[in-house]
């Protein structure tokens, strides 16, 4: 009697050999499908994350241009000149401002936005150089470089004056452009992202402009030597 209790036990301990090998198997092939499923899965997941950080950088570097140009100031490089000092091509722009940052102090300062070419690809890099009457007899010393966008994406600027047409250019005008493009574009595919956006010049003429009772004329009256100088052009 004793024996067969024994005997009994002794079946019900643990699992066979048998059993052992198939949940083996079973574990195995689990850990192999979700392996695979894994290495199918995670590359998406990365490529996902990194469309989503790459947007992300875009719409930071958009809206801190939008910024630095919708604060744009009438500001003349020197008194030999009524004209801004704002310089716009396609692929730069430089303008006067406000300074601002934790390291830029009061007064005004020289921004410029251009594109570079690096051993990494094109940048779009803002600097800046503090803004004394008369820079536009010396070279500005532009510092503290800030990448605003990276390759393969590339920004090109348009303006519009009060013809409210584009264009690729605007240097030497008599006011600064009433509205700036920005438009991004896939280097690879040339494609113009939706990102793209335009934004206001808060100020496009000189303060005495705004109660003249002619904007244009004003403008050009500007442009125009002075009494003096007519006078003194006149005896030579």
């Amino acid at each position: 009697m004793r024996r067969r209790h024994l005997r009994t036990l002794d079946g019900a301990r643990g699992f066979t050999l048998l059993e052992a090998l198939i949940a083996t198997a079973l574990m195995a092939f689990i850990l192999t499908a979700l392996a695979a499923l894994t290495a199918q899965w995670m590359p998406n997941w990365n490529h996902g994350i990194a469309r989503v950080q790459r947007s992300e950088d875009i719409a930071l570097g958009l809206a801190r241009l939008a910024t630095d140009l919708a604060a744009a100031e009438y500001i003349p490089a020197s008194r030999e000149t009524r004209r801004p000092l704002f310089d716009g091509a396609n692929r730069s722009v430089i303008f006067v401002r406000t300074a601002v940052g934790l390291n830029s102090g009061e007064g005004l300062e020289i921004v410029r936005i251009e594109e570079i070419n690096s051993d990494r690809g094109w940048l779009l890099v803002r600097t800046r150089a503090p803004f004394t009457p008369g820079i536009d007899r010396m070279q500005p010393v532009f510092t503290d470089p800030v990448v605003l966008l990276r390759a393969p994406y590339r920004l090109s600027f348009s303006y519009a004056g009060m013809d409210r047409n584009w264009h690729e250019e605007w240097r030497d005008q008599t006011q600064l452009p009433k509205a700036i493009k920005l438009s991004v574009q896939d280097a690879a595919t040339q494609r113009t992202l939706s990102i793209s956006t335009a934004l206001l010049v808060r100020v496009d003429a000189p303060m005495e402009c705004s109660v003249a009772k002619s904007l244009a004329e004003c403008l050009a009256s500007r442009t125009r030597p002075s009494e003096p100088e007519a006078s003194n052009k006149t005896r030579s």
